[in-house]
């Protein structure tokens, strides 16, 4: 059963040319159940701020203590 997490950047992030914002925040749903978005390799997050944003979370080299997340629903 799957998850749905809404995700907050905790500070403004400028590195390799990408912008990271705390206005950016993105609501993800996982495809298993888990408590924690990042653990499978943050796939989802990554392809959702991409879709959204046009922001590029490996290339920023962002990880979870960037971001704040809390489980919706």
């Amino acid at each position: 059963m799957a998850k749905v997490f809404k995700i907050t950047p905790k500070r403004t992030i400028k590195r390799n040319r990408q912008v990271l914002t705390p206005d950016m925040v993105i609501i993800v749903t996982t495809q298993s159940q888990c408590l924690n978005p990042f653990n499978n390799g943050a796939k989802e997050i990554k392809e959702t701020y991409m879709r959204i944003y046009g922001f590029d979370y490996q290339k920023c080299d962002c990880n979870s203590g960037d971001f704040t997340f809390e489980v919706c629903g």
